[in-house]
């Protein structure tokens, strides 16, 4: 007779009990997912993003990007998006006393890594996860294809609306005015 172990349910209180390493600890569902500090081309990646999204801001007032802001949607909901853009309103409304976004902003990035769990993660767990939670459009980076791939709130759910290969302008409804060229951003 096998004995099935129950699974266990990992919550924001067990994520203060980790360890302050180079790993990034996020929980999907209750779902430990841990990965290891990104790679070099992921981090300039989203550099250039973060640039080209902070110098939209900056410009128009509108809102503000952070690069690794936690997002706590419940106990059994924490991320760390690699690159987000929130209002200004929005941003007053839901950022807590630590600095994390205790909502959804209107935009999410995320620059997929090597394997195939973290890309499960980014392309299914966290698609449903900021879908879920109204997250407006989420933007996933594929640096091995080199692409971007635009999902956009559609009624209750993000759908993919277009993918953007290097020599296409990255534009969005969000941002009135932003345009940048994939391939400045990939390459």
């Amino acid at each position: 007779m096998t004995i099935a172990k129950e699974k266990k349910i990992w919550t924001s209180k067990d994520l203060e009990l980790l360890p302050e390493d180079d790993c990034r600890y996020e929980i999907i569902k209750g779902e430990l997912f841990v990965t290891r500090s990104p790679h070099w081309q992921h981090q300039k990646i989203i550099s250039r993003l973060y640039v080209k999204l902070e110098n939209w801001s900056e410009k128009t007032g509108l809102g503000e990007a952070a690069i690794g802001i936690g997002l706590i949607f419940s106990e059994t909901d924490n991320v760390i998006p690699d690159l987000v853009w929130i209002s200004k309103e929005k941003l007053e409304a839901i950022i807590d006393e630590k600095g994390h976004l205790q909502g959804a902003p209107e935009l999410v990035v995320e620059v997929l890594s090597k394997g195939r769990e973290n890309q499960q993660r980014d392309r299914e767990n966290k698609l449903e996860l900021y879908s879920s939670q109204g997250v407006l459009e989420y933007w996933i980076v594929d640096r091995f294809l080199e692409q971007i791939e635009i999902y956009q709130r559609e009624k209750e759910e993000l759908k993919l609306a277009k993918t953007l290969l290097k020599k296409d302008n990255l534009t969005s409804q969000l941002l009135p005015g932003f345009s940048c060229q994939v391939e400045n951003i990939l390459t």
